[in-house]
């Protein structure tokens, strides 16, 4: 099914001109795509995989196939941050000509967005020619994948689906429960090779945002008619302020996906923040919850234990050996594979307890577990920043597991990476939890953590309330908190509760909580699944919003909360931001009205569209489409894309800021708040 053109947001005046489109290959014309990111930044790409500090087993009495159902091995993740595609940009790491190999070898960003050279000016004998070669290659990278076309060399963006792909379908078959040759066709045939808008392993940027921006900034404010968050933020104007604070040092976003998901999945939000100068990790957890992982070994085989329900399975290849019996034939792979495979671990005799109507509710214990490993994760991935930002990349390069013939592996690994450039270059005093459904979950456990102090904020997207612990007097949200709901999720009043639970706790603790829903979405508007199969979304599970309109709104809501709960050091970008004030002017009606509330069988599964047969034929015909189309809140006003119900005051957000030393004491409201 083809991807339909859907309108763009229109730019608010304060937006920043979007960095340009990387060029369509023949693939972007077959394949369904990806929509490129609109931040001033191009966006960079890397993979890691490091073995664990402590490898331990959580729960250990929760066991399949007689062992360790969860089990951490290693922390696998993927960093979308701001990218410099010109190897020699940036004020203060300009390369001369001679460094990259020739008076013509300096790359260069071309329209397109896909970092080039040039071919190397002549050299005087065999010995020069040899030299620029050889800085050509240390340039981009020892062994790093070139694409070389007439003489030029070019960094390789990333797939969407991860490898094995093959494989990594059949876990998706396996997870919505259908068979898996249908499903890997229609994959291939659709985005098995789709590519993300990132480059991998593309060089940090070391430039701050272009001036003009934050200048509107300076002069608009970020919250004219709710709150403020403009030029109080920024350490000074201009570029000379910059540059004493010399290259950026980014705001980190540590992100967790929910049942199904993986370290891709997310990529249109994930990569969208960084294009706007976050650095986002994403954590593809190992305890059940995703679709299909894969875990590679390290150190001895005696000391890992599988946490699957079957170590057997690997790439397709692997499948179609000469079949032996299946227990002989998984004890010996078990024993031979440098590698197992993890799949959805579904509850014991409750497979759908994510269902509202589900008599014996949520798996208390499983999930508590997963969220549980899930913290450990994170806390192991913020140890993994801690090295890098501590100059200790060599380290992290001599460690990753997702190199060479590694399962899941690209073939460039950690190549082409100076590691000097990310010392010191990011901020981990200030981190933002984010998590999506049974992420935003962990979201919330997060927050009420005292052992991760350094997450200071959170941000939950349509979180899995039933599946969120409660809160105890020792455990409560005490750090900023923004929930950002679809409207399928909203009609679960079980659901809506907890999430408001939660946001009561944010408010108890005297700090600012925002919860939000966006109108027409369900629960998967806020995955890629939405962008590359819009009509799907829109004919099974009725999806009303524009899919990259609801990827907008969540975005640039996230990042007007950031705006306000960030730290000033953190906030020097705030200027390159959008200024849509979504979170000031959302629609703050306390009863939601909506046409679109499904029967009671088919709540928090999907939306309803009055008279939808009727209107999907008179769609069909061109002079109706525009009147007939479902998407009716596509192109509303601002304010009338979300709903807001509950956000702090004025007062509550002045007296915030003023008490985290956002505002000076004797500022009066009205040089504050507009």
């Amino acid at each position: 099914m083809s991807n339909p053109p859907s309108p763009s947001p229109s730019p608010s005046p304060s937006r920043p001109p979007p960095t340009p489109k990387p060029r369509k290959t023949l693939r972007d014309y077959i394949q369904h795509t990806l929509p490129a990111y609109t931040g001033p930044y191009q966006v960079g790409f890397l993979e890691l995989e490091l073995p664990a500090r402590r490898p331990r087993a959580f729960s250990p009495h929760i066991k399949r196939n007689n062992e360790f159902a969860l089990k951490l091995d290693t922390v696998l993740v993927a960093v979308y941050y701001p990218a410099d595609l010109d190897a020699g940009s940036g004020s203060d790491s300009s390369r001369s000509s001679a460094d990259l190999g020739g008076e013509e070898g300096r790359a260069a960003k071309d329209g397109g967005g896909v970092v080039k050279k040039q071919k190397q000016g002549r050299a005087d004998g065999d010995g020069e020619r040899a030299a620029a070669r050889h800085d050509r290659r240390n340039t981009l990278g020892n062994g790093a994948r070139k694409r070389r076309r007439n003489g030029t060399t070019a960094l390789s963006r990333v797939p969407w689906l991860p490898r094995p792909r093959g494989s990594t379908c059949k876990g998706y078959a396996k997870f919505f429960n259908v068979p898996h040759w249908p499903f890997t066709a229609y994959m291939a045939v659709t985005t098995m090779f789709t590519k993300l808008p990132a480059y991998r392993n593309a060089r940090l940027s070391r430039r701050w945002p272009g001036a003009a921006g934050e200048e509107q900034h300076h002069h608009h404010g970020a919250y004219r008619a709710g709150y403020e968050s403009g030029e109080t933020l920024v350490e000074g104007n201009g570029d000379d302020e910059k540059k004493k604070h010399g290259p950026p040092r980014f705001p980190v976003v540590i992100f967790s996906h929910g049942l199904g998901g993986s370290r891709t999945l997310y990529s249109s939000i994930c990569g969208e923040l960084a294009s706007f100068g976050l650095v986002v990790v994403a954590v593809e957890h190992r305890d059940g919850s995703g679709a299909r992982t894969f875990v590679n070994k390290a150190g001895k085989a005696e000391d890992l234990e599988s946490q699957g329900m079957d170590k057997t399975a690997g790439p397709l290849e692997n499948e179609k050996k000469k079949k032996k019996p299946r227990n002989k034939r998984r004890q010996e792979d078990a024993e031979t594979k440098p590698y197992y495979k993890i799949d959805y671990l579904f509850p014991k005799d409750n497979a759908q307890d994510t269902s509202p109507h589900n008599p014996n509710g949520v798996d208390k214990e499983l999930r508590g577990a997963q969220i549980e490993m899930r913290l450990a994760e994170v806390e192991e991935a913020f140890y993994v920043l801690g090295l890098i930002n501590s100059g200790k990349g060599d380290k992290i390069r001599r460690d990753n597991l997702r190199k060479g013939d590694h399962v899941g592996s690209s073939s460039v690994g950690l190549d082409g990476i100076d590691w000097q450039d990310w010392a010191g270059r990011l901020d981990l005093k200030s981190v933002t939890m984010m998590g999506h459904s049974f992420g935003g979950a962990t979201a919330v456990q997060a927050l009420r953590s005292d052992k991760l102090s350094w997450i200071t904020q959170g941000i939950l997207l349509d979180p899995w309330g039933p599946a969120t612990p409660e809160c105890t007097e020792q455990k409560s949200v005490h750090k900023p908190v923004l929930s950002i709901g679809s409207e399928a999720f909203m009609h679960w009043a079980e659901n809506f509760h907890c999430v408001e639970q939660v946001c009561n706790e944010a408010r108890a603790a005297g700090t600012l909580s925002w919860m939000t829903t966006i109108r027409g979405s369900t629960h998967l508007s806020q995955t890629d699944f939405a962008v590359l199969y819009p009509n799907w979304m829109s004919l099974l599970i009725k999806t009303i919003v524009d899919p990259e309109r609801a990827i907008y709104l969540t975005v640039h809501s996230a990042l007007e909360f950031l705006k306000l709960t960030l730290p000033a050091t953190q906030t020097r970008f705030a200027g390159e931001w959008a200024d849509e004030q979504l979170l000031s002017r959302a629609d703050s009606e306390t009863k939601v009205v909506s046409d679109h509330r499904p029967d009671d069988k088919w709540v928090a599964a999907r939306l309803k569209i009055p008279n939808e047969f009727s209107m999907r034929l008179r769609s069909l015909l061109p002079w109706n489409a525009s009147l007939a189309s479902p998407k009716a809140l596509v192109n509303q006003g601002v304010g009338n894309g979300m709903w807001c119900h509950q956000s702090p005051g004025r007062d509550s957000v002045e007296r915030y800021m003023r008490r985290n030393g956002r505002l000076p004491i004797s500022s009066s409201p009205e040089g504050v708040i507009a």
